[in-house]
C-alpha cells in the first residue's frame, strides 16, 4: 500500500512509503519512518488520524487504511528518560531538606546554630528524607515505565514542584521559631501512624504492579488485591497507589503543623486525582469486566 506521511499543523508532505506492507505495526513504521528521516529518533515521533495518538501495536490494516492512506505526524520534541526525570526530582528534595535540617544557620542566620530543635522536628526530618529515599529506591529496583521517554521540559516542571515545594516545607518546619504541634503528642503520633501506614500502603501498590506487568513488555491487566492487607484498598479505588501517597502527605502536614505541608498535600491531591481520573477511565475503556465498585483514587467520593 501506499502511505503519505503529513506534518500535523502545516500539512506538508514529510515521507511518501509507496510500497509498505499493510500488516506493519505503528512501532514498525516509527522505525522505517525514522530511517528515513534520521533527525526524527524514533522517541520523537508520534502518528494520528484524529486528535488521539496511535497506538504502537496497531497495525495500518487494523485503523482500517487502504491504498493512498495519509497519517498524520507530530514532532514530540526532545526526550528524556523517565528514570532520569524521576530520579532528578527525587533527589532534589533529599538534598535540599537535608540543608536547612543540617545548616540551618545558613538559611536562618548564625542565632540558629545554637537554637534547640524540637524532637517532632527531627522525627519529621526523618519522615521526609525516608519518603524521598523510597522513591529513589522504588525508581532504580521497582518501577517498570511503560513509556522510554517523556518530554525534555517535564524534567524542568516537576524539578520545579518538588524542589520548590521542598524549600517551603523544610523552612518553616526547620525554622528556630517553629511551633510543634497544638494538641502535642496526640496530633503528631496520630499524623507519625498516619504517615507510616501510608507509606508501606504505597510501597504494597508499587510492588504489586511490578508483578502486575512483566519485564520488557506493555501487557495490561486489572490490578486486583492480593493478600497483603494494604492492597485491598483495589476494592473501591483504581490507583490505591494515590490514594496513599496523598494520605501520607496530608498525615505530614498533621505531624508538622504548618501551613505549607498542607498547601503541598492538597496540591499533589489535585494532580493525583487527575491522573487517576484519565487511568480509571482508560482501564474502564479497555476492560469490559473492569470492577463497576471502584472510584479513581478516594473510596465512594472520587
Amino acid at each position: 500500500m501506499k502511505l503519505e506521511i503529513q506534518h500535523l499543523r502545516s500539512r506538508a508532505v514529510l515521507h511518501t512509503f509507496n510500497d509498505i506492507p499493510c500488516d506493519t505495526s505503528i512501532e514498525e513504521l516509527k522505525q522505517l519512518f525514522a530511517q528515513a528521516l534520521p533527525q526524527f529518533p524514533v522517541s520523537r515521533q508520534a502518528f494520528r488520524i484524529k486528535a488521539q495518538n496511535l497506538k504502537d501495536d496497531e497495525t495500518l490494516e487494523s485503523l482500517g487504511l487502504d491504498d493512498n492512506a495519509i497519517l498524520y505526524f507530530k514532532d514530540l520534541g526532545p526526550q528524556i528518560g523517565w528514570k532520569t526525570v524521576f530520579l532528578a526530582e527525587y533527589a532534589g528534595p533529599l538534598v535540599l531538606y537535608a540543608l536547612f535540617y543540617l545548616r540551618p544557620a545558613i538559611v536562618y542566620g548564625t542565632e540558629a546554630r545554637t537554637s534547640t530543635m524540637h524532637r517532632y522536628v527531627h522525627i519529621a526530618c526523618a519522615c521526609y528524607l525516608g519518603h524521598y529515599a523510597k522513591r529513589l529506591l522504588e525508581t532504580q529496583f521497582i518501577h517498570r515505565f511503560s513509556n522510554g521517554t517523556m518530554p525534555l521540559g517535564n524534567l524542568f516542571k516537576n524539578c520545579s514542584y518538588y524542589w520548590g515545594f521542598t524549600c517551603l516545607v523544610a523552612y518553616f518546619v526547620n525554622h528556630p521559631l517553629y511551633t510543634p504541634a497544638s494538641y502535642g503528642g496526640v496530633q503528631f503520633y496520630t499524623g507519625l501512624t498516619g504517615f507510616i501506614l501510608c507509606e508501606l500502603g504505597n510501597f504494597s501498590i508499587h510492588y504489586l504492579f511490578r508483578n502486575l506487568r512483566p519485564a520488557d513488555s506493555k501487557t495490561r491487566m486489572i490490578p486486583v488485591a492480593t493478600s497483603d492487607p494494604f492492597t485491598f484498598l483495589f476494592h473501591r479505588v483504581s490507583c490505591p497507589n494515590y490514594t496513599y501517597e496523598a494520605g501520607a502527605w496530608l498525615s505530614f502536614a498533621l505531624l508538622s503543623q504548618t501551613l505549607t505541608a498542607l498547601l503541598f498535600a492538597l496540591a499533589g491531591l489535585a494532580q493525583m486525582s487527575q491522573w487517576a481520573l484519565k487511568k480509571h477511565q482508560n482501564y474502564r475503556k479497555e476492560f469490559k469486566d473492569y470492577p463497576i465498585k471502584r472510584c479513581a483514587i478516594l473510596p465512594f467520593l472520587l
